[in-house]
């Protein structure tokens, strides 16, 4: 097969999706070093990508874009001549871009499977191999190109301004500290406050560890609730609450100084994996077939399997369609903490 000389990356959002490509771009350098390898991305994840050196140039599309601005985007393209389009995405608006386009390689996201999944629970994921992690799925979209897994995970990069920033904000002190991410987009995977709370002030005493809660601004309120629960139970722990306080590169720095990260099914839950940190994750409606588990890393599901109601959703929702959010109550402190002490002690 001839040597691929430019070839482009289209994944525009959102955060644990552009982690979970970071495989891919690894492998792609390897097998193509001289390749002009670009990444299409939503302006507001591009530092995701900004860093890596895998990666040649950074596309941004404008948050909230125009068609307008789409259009400008797909002439770039074509002006660019790119022997090869990966799209990972496979949105409509990623379709538009490679419209005419000579060369184009999608992800296969195994839509019937998802969807049977869901709505009738029938599994087909067992009888097309089992849980691979999406991680892998992209690299099937460039598998005729001799492009093989290296088994090394993921990673995400960051420069050393975000290094600095993590000292700024950690201090002098050189204690560990046991991670927790309790946010998520969708409100139905986030695990309970109270259970965020009694695991970490548990787990600090046990390991004498600081806690330290990471989050988006629309955390804010949240953490700030897990902080008051974690320093009423335990006013000796250090809490360092940085819910809206740092960019997403600066929480990736911040988290190498955690020995573990306690989190919901989310983008920072991938950023934990990515920086090759134990994790223990929290799943509720959603399940480890669709593939975005934490992957390369040490890591423990802590999940409801006796519900027959799992999965309700692949992403997520506003409330439990049953009402009882048992995929989420019925998980207490005592597992998470059984889970976290298994990985530690490894």
């Amino acid at each position: 097969m001839p040597p691929v000389e430019k070839a482009l990356v289209i994944r525009f959002s959102s955060v644990g999706d552009i982690l979970l490509s970071s495989l891919l771009l690894r492998v792609f350098r390897k097998r193509f070093p001289a390749c002009r390898l670009d990444y299409l991305v939503k302006q507001q994840y591009a530092e995701l990508v900004r860093h890596n050196p895998h990666v040649s140039n950074v596309i941004e599309f404008p948050n909230g874009g125009t068609f307008q601005e789409l259009a400008g985007v797909k002439r770039r393209v074509g002006e660019t001549g790119y022997d090869l389009i990966i799209d990972i995405h496979d949105s409509l608006r990623s379709r538009y871009i490679c419209v005419g386009q000579p060369n184009v390689v999608r992800i296969n996201k195994w839509k019937v499977a998802r969807f049977l999944l869901v709505q009738t629970k029938l599994n087909l994921y067992s009888s097309q191999g089992g849980s691979s992690s999406v991680a892998e799925r992209y690299l099937e979209s460039v598998a005729r190109f001799g492009i093989e897994n290296d088994g090394k995970g993921l990673e995400v990069f960051f420069p050393e301004q975000a290094e600095d920033a993590a000292k700024e904000l950690l201090g002098s002190e050189s204690s560990s500290f046991i991670g927790l991410a309790p946010g998520a987009v969708h409100s139905t995977k986030r695990w309970t406050a109270e259970g965020f709370a009694g695991t970490a002030a548990a787990l600090a005493r046990e390991q004498k560890a600081g806690v330290i809660l990471f989050g988006a601004e629309a955390d804010i309120e949240r953490c700030r609730a897990i902080e008051t629960m974690i320093t009423e139970s335990a006013p000796r722990i250090r809490v360092l609450n940085l819910a809206g306080r740092t960019s997403l590169l600066e929480a990736a720095a911040i988290m190498d100084h955690c020995s573990i990260i306690i989190t919901n099914d989310s983008g920072l839950m991938h950023l934990a994996t990515a920086r090759k940190r134990r994790v223990v994750a929290l799943f509720g409606p959603t399940v480890k077939e669709f593939g975005f588990f934490p992957y390369g890393t040490d890591s423990v599901v802590v999940e409801n399997h006796e519900l027959d109601c799992r999965p309700c959703t692949h992403i997520g929702g506003p409330v439990c369609p049953k009402k009882h959010f048992r995929c989420m109550n019925d998980i207490t402190p005592g597992h998470v903490l059984t889970a976290a002490r298994r990985i530690l002690g490894e």
